[in-house]
């Protein structure tokens, strides 16, 4: 971590356990983040949270703290049952679940504490198992977690710590209701700490807030700073026939160790992945409808160094916590802005420096006006250089399809399209 991000706070000066300090030795944090600082205190003082962070701020460690702590100095109550978990953590994605529950198992290596991992897609029976045979931390995602809860395999009657985190993503992927439908099942807002997290504090965000927390305190983080400080920006206006021949003649000059290209479209996708084999760059789609065990294998080869480009759809730009990306290239410029801060936050974490390129084409320029108003600046424009363009690209290798078989041939890999039903979502996430 860059000393420049962080507080003159130390977690040493909180008190905490001898168990959870020696999890943090361990984690190597030493001083706390700016959200880490304003967070700890209210929340170890027994007040409910909304705190208001981008990704890669250290948000996690700074609720992952707060719950242990809740834990040593609140007993549970005696007749509570080993289903019962102490702790619910909601997450939007499978991805950003994974991160928390290994952050969890980091912190509370040295406690006697039980963590239990639930998401869709994958591992049914076994994370079932895990259980039934009793946690202290329920970590997962709403639809999983729902299923779980109404076929009586945990009940919520002993929470006695919620967090809610990346809050605006949970409407944006249409999961409010089954929020609600958690938090109503536990013990009241007032006999219980509550936390929620969340890239913006919208005005549907702090409804939610208010209805199932106890007069939270609201903590922003440099609200008015939406892009990381240490992120470089710059945008490209190009002709869409220029694209490719530029992200590769970008990727041959920059020599990214660890880059992820967004694109729009899962068929957009493809296509630049097919592009960038052709042209010698080893890279991987990550989109919505890849399997949930391959997911996690490309992201693994990707952090590890063996993978070097991932090509992406909006599905990967939130939730995802990997260390030391280079360069976010917006191949496509997202409709969105939001989904563009979300984007860009991929790189820049926790104090490192990076980059985020976007080409702003004939299709997708018409987005740049909002996001510059949203993130408060212009981007700087540069100069499309034909001397950096490669010349002739050679024509991209085809993805290998498998034959179909017939309608159902999707059903369990693909995710459901908007607010398609809850049912769905259940099974997928």
């Amino acid at each position: 971590m860059s000393m420049n991000h962080l507080s003159d706070k130390r977690f040493s000066d909180f008190g905490f356990s001898s168990a959870i300090q020696q999890g943090i030795s361990e984690a190597g944090f030493e001083y706390c983040t700016p959200i880490q600082a304003d967070t700890l205190p209210l929340a170890m003082a027994g007040h409910d949270v909304a705190g208001q962070a981008q990704t890669g701020t250290g948000k996690s460690a700074a609720f992952l703290l707060a719950a242990l702590h809740y834990l040593d100095t609140h007993p549970p109550q005696p007749q509570r049952k080993p289903t019962q978990p102490r702790v619910l953590i909601l997450a939007p994605t499978r991805e950003l679940a994974i991160q928390i529950h290994h952050d969890a198992e980091i912190l509370a290596k040295h406690t006697d504490y039980k963590l239990a991992l639930v998401y869709g897609g994958t591992g049914y029976e076994s994370q079932r198992q895990t259980l039934q045979e009793g946690t202290d931390f329920l970590i997962g995602t709403p639809g999983r977690i729902i299923d779980y809860f109404k076929q009586n395999i945990f009940d919520l009657k002993a929470i006695q710590v919620m967090i809610l985190d990346e809050a605006d993503r949970m409407f944006d992927l249409g999961f409010i209701k089954d929020i609600r439908y958690v938090l109503r099942r536990m013990p009241e807002p007032d006999q219980r700490l509550n936390m929620l997290f969340s890239a913006t504090l919208s005005h549907r965000v702090t409804e939610l807030a208010y209805d199932h927390m106890n007069s939270p305190e609201m903590v922003q983080i440099e609200p008015d700073k939406v892009t990381a400080d240490l992120v470089s920006q710059c945008v490209y206006y190009t002709a869409n026939q220029e694209k490719i021949p530029l992200l590769l003649g970008l990727l041959n000059h920059m020599d990214p160790k660890r880059s992820i290209v967004f694109v729009n479209t899962k068929r957009a996708a493809e296509r630049v992945w097919g592009y960038l084999k052709s042209n010698g760059f080893e890279a991987a789609v990550l989109s919505g409808d890849v399997p949930q065990n391959k997911r996690i294998s490309l992201l693994k080869q990707f952090q590890d160094g063996e993978l070097p480009v991932l090509v992406a759809t909006d599905v990967a730009a939130r939730g995802l916590h990997i260390p030391e990306v280079s360069h976010v290239f917006n191949f496509d410029l997202p409709q969105d802005a939001e989904d563009y801060v979300h984007r860009i936050g991929r790189t820049a974490r926790a104090g490192a420096k990076g980059d985020a390129i976007s080409f702003a084409c004939e299709d997708f320029s018409y987005s740049l006006p909002e996001i510059e108003e949203y993130i408060g600046h212009k981007i700087e424009s540069m100069a499309v250089d034909s001397h950096i363009m490669v010349e002739k690209p050679e024509p991209p290798v085809r993805v290998a399809r498998k034959p179909r078989s017939g309608p159902g041939r999707n059903q369990g890999n693909s995710r459901p399209r908007h607010n398609s039903g809850n049912r769905s979502r259940h099974r997928n996430n």
